[in-house]
């Protein structure tokens, strides 16, 4: 055993970075992140293709394919308007459970995530150059928690306040597995990617080049 370097030094622990935001590091195995990486490959060759939203006449960088219900700026429809008019994919019930566990193991409550039913998804892939600048998610009518979870390479992940995107914020690499909750007085805190750091994908997670985040959320909407 090594005293001058042991393996708890290197550790990522559980994290709390405000009131409703929790980080918890390689939450999900290789295993589990390669059965998703296999869903989100049948997911972007579903009825509605993976495509680069535009907001205010610019293409984002990053690239989304939606479940539930299709995310555009500021409005939620059933179908894919912006794109070929389909409706998106149902929201699988799975997700709806994994949705429910990562919220027992980001507040430690057993019951935590008892009344948690997601309807969306945005399911986001970043290659090398891809960012994300600092936004409210608030596009849903309800604030239930956001569900975040990364596979591939890992990322600058900015984490801020609820009143601008200026300081304070937090800066963390989330790394594949990595899960990071937002809710209650959080639910409305200022987020972005700084960066993609490439080739840094963990062997065996299903995703050779790039990144995935996949965003699980409550629209309020019905129907």
């Amino acid at each position: 055993m090594n005293t001058l370097f042991p393996e708890e030094l290197f550790a990522r622990p559980r994290r709390e970075l405000a009131p409703g935001a929790t980080w918890v590091p390689d939450w999900l195995t290789l295993e589990q992140q390669r059965w998703i990486a296999a869903r989100f490959h049948e997911w972007v060759n579903g009825p509605v293709p993976i495509r680069a939203a535009s907001m205010g006449g610019h293409q984002m960088s990053v690239q989304t394919v939606c479940l539930g219900w299709h995310w555009r700026p500021y409005e939620y429809t059933r179908e894919a308007v912006d794109v070929n008019g389909n409706r998106v994919l149902d929201f699988p019930a799975w997700m709806v459970r994994l949705g429910r566990t990562a919220l027992v193991a980001a507040t430690g409550d057993a019951h935590a995530g008892d009344d948690y039913t997601p309807d969306t998804a945005l399911v986001n892939y970043y290659d090398d150059a891809a960012r994300m600048g600092m936004h409210q998610d608030r596009d849903e009518r309800s604030r239930a928690p956001v569900v975040s979870l990364s596979i591939g390479d890992t990322c600058r992940f900015r984490f801020g306040n609820t009143s601008s995107r200026n300081k304070p914020y937090q800066d963390i690499d989330l790394a594949s597995g990595d899960l990071f909750v937002f809710g209650g007085p959080s639910r409305l805190a200022f987020h972005g990617v700084q960066k993609v750091y490439p080739g840094t994908a963990p062997e065996g997670c299903g995703l050779s080049t790039g990144r995935i985040n996949i965003t699980m959320r409550v629209t309020g909407l019905g129907g």
